[in-house]
């Protein structure tokens, strides 16, 4: 009889204990560039949480590798980065979307395609119109 009360006891916290010790899950959505400049959209899971980050490696410094991770709390917040990104697509050198936590630039290197700065915190990203193209498929996909 005391052993079916102590595993009656035991059951409920063994399930509460597994539940807060479950690890969160990454998935890599779109690796957009590879190689010493990488930009990598990730979703990670964790328990009943879904957010989306952006990691990149920070253009500002050149003799380390920094890698940068610029999160977004829900897709919610993820959809209006793609839709900055459209927008600018059809913008004008000088186009600046601004956000609480960043802001993109759009500037014309060439007259056939367009630029963006990304400016996170302490960071910058300098990426193109093809890369730009890929986050914006990725993201309409979700």
């Amino acid at each position: 009889m005391k052993k079916l009360i102590l595993i009656a006891l035991y059951v409920p916290f063994s399930g509460i204990v597994a539940y807060w010790h479950t690890p969160s899950v990454s998935t890599n959505l779109a690796q957009v560039r590879s190689g010493n400049w990488p930009i990598l959209l990730e979703r990670t899971i964790n328990k009943a949480d879904t957010f989306y980050s952006l990691q990149f490696r920070d253009e500002q410094i050149i003799q380390d590798v920094v890698l940068d991770t610029m999160p977004f709390a829900d897709l919610k917040q993820l959809k209006y980065f793609g839709e900055a990104l459209t927008v600018l697509k059809t913008g004008h050198t000088g186009d600046i979307a601004k956000f609480k936590d960043y802001s993109i630039k759009r500037f014309n290197v060439r007259k056939d395609s367009a630029s963006y700065i990304l400016r996170y915190e302490w960071s910058l990203l300098n990426f193109r119109q093809p890369e730009a193209d890929i986050l914006i498929n990725v993201i309409r996909g979700l």
